[in-house]
């Protein structure tokens, strides 16, 4: 075989300072295949996905810091172009087309690694966090935490279930609804809730999709809601919420918006016995809730942060199925700012997906 020719230098966004704006740099260094470490590969991006914690992150907008310079991203796509000579039973291979996400790296071997919480590993590195992200032409990661890509699925699409999408199916997953269970989505018509919508539907349970918008409306009931709540056009949220789930609230909510009010309201529309699955990220807001009625209502409130490895298989297999079909708008690297910009003023429908120069 060919040894795969690797550059010096990559374009790359780099955001220098935190709060400052990313640079279109083309010499940033290239890690080379003689210098990864045991267990590393190289991967050759093709494209990656855009989250709105990239920009939180460039912004430092999170009790946890990100490292600066800072290369962002962590929704990527890529073909592996090298494995460190000195890696023992690599799951993967040079040639092969992988996932990037937000684990670059767990140990696998603490409590939490080896009780499916890999994610929280307290040895994780995290991509576009505290080592370099997916918003480069080359990104190394560990042959144990790269994902492939199922070959019916293409690589644009592929790059959001690798953060959104398996954000939201990982608490779909582990949120204790079952098949038929009314589940209540929050900003169903956005990123994040449009797959959720539709990995809900695939599992088997009925969506009460909550947005603003006729288009959103319309993309929502397209995708498998049964029903919809504007809730700019609805004076009683929670008394909406509770009658379209057969009048006593639904099984579940996953609320992925970064405000503390969907948390609150959703104890008071959740039946007895409902799950909260916390997932949106917001900078500083605090979960209030009632006690009393969370303890009389035996209400489970569950943190969900992103997935572990099998998570991510399952949720590229259900895409791949058919199941999940991601509505995103394509740009290039050099746009994300401009990305950035419509994220901060809440302008992007969909996701975004960036291709990355070749």
């Amino acid at each position: 075989m060919t040894p795969i020719k690797i550059p010096q230098t990559q374009v790359a966004a780099v955001v220098p300072t935190l709060g400052a704006k990313p640079e279109i740099r083309k010499d940033v260094p290239v890690k080379q295949p003689s210098q990864l470490a045991p267990g590393e590969c190289l991967v050759k991006i093709i494209c990656t996905g855009v989250c709105h914690s990239d920009l939180h992150m460039s912004r430092g907008d999170w009790p946890v810091t990100a490292a600066t310079p800072l290369i962002g991203g962590h929704e990527g796509v890529g073909t592996i172009v090298a494995i460190s000579a000195h890696t023992e039973n690599s799951p993967v291979q040079v040639g092969q087309r992988v996932g990037m996400g937000w684990m670059a790296y767990s140990c696998l071997n603490c409590e939490q690694c080896r009780t499916g919480l890999e994610q929280c590993c307290p040895h994780a590195r995290n991509s576009g966090l505290n080592v370099d992200g997916t918003f480069a032409q080359y990104v190394v990661s560990s042959v144990q935490h790269v994902t492939p890509i199922p070959e019916s699925l293409d690589s644009h699409a592929a790059a959001p279930i690798l953060c959104a999408g398996l954000t939201v199916y990982r608490a779909l997953k582990y949120s204790g609804a079952r098949i038929g269970n009314w589940v209540v989505l929050p900003g169903a018509g956005g990123g994040l809730g449009h797959l959720a919508v539709q990995y809900a539907v695939a599992m088997g349970m009925r969506v009460v999709a909550i947005d603003t918008g006729a288009d959103k409306r319309d993309l929502c009931l397209e995708l498998g809601a049964e029903k919809w709540i504007d809730f700019k056009e609805t004076k009683d949220i929670v008394t909406a919420i509770k009658e379209a789930c057969d009048g006593q609230g639904p099984h579940c909510a996953v609320v992925t918006t970064a405000t503390s009010a969907g948390y609150a309201q959703a104890i008071d529309y959740l039946r007895p016995g409902g799950s909260l699955m916390v997932v949106g990220l917001p900078k500083s807001a605090k979960l209030e809730a009632s006690i009393f009625w969370t303890v009389l209502k035996s209400i489970s409130i569950l943190g969900s942060y992103v997935g572990n490895r099998q998570d991510t298989i399952e949720a590229l297999e259900i895409a791949a199925a058919g199941k999940v079909v991601v509505k995103y708008g394509l740009k290039s690297l050099s746009q994300l700012q401009e990305v950035y910009d419509g994220l901060a003023e809440g302008k992007i429908a969909g996701r975004i997906v960036l291709d990355v120069p070749q």
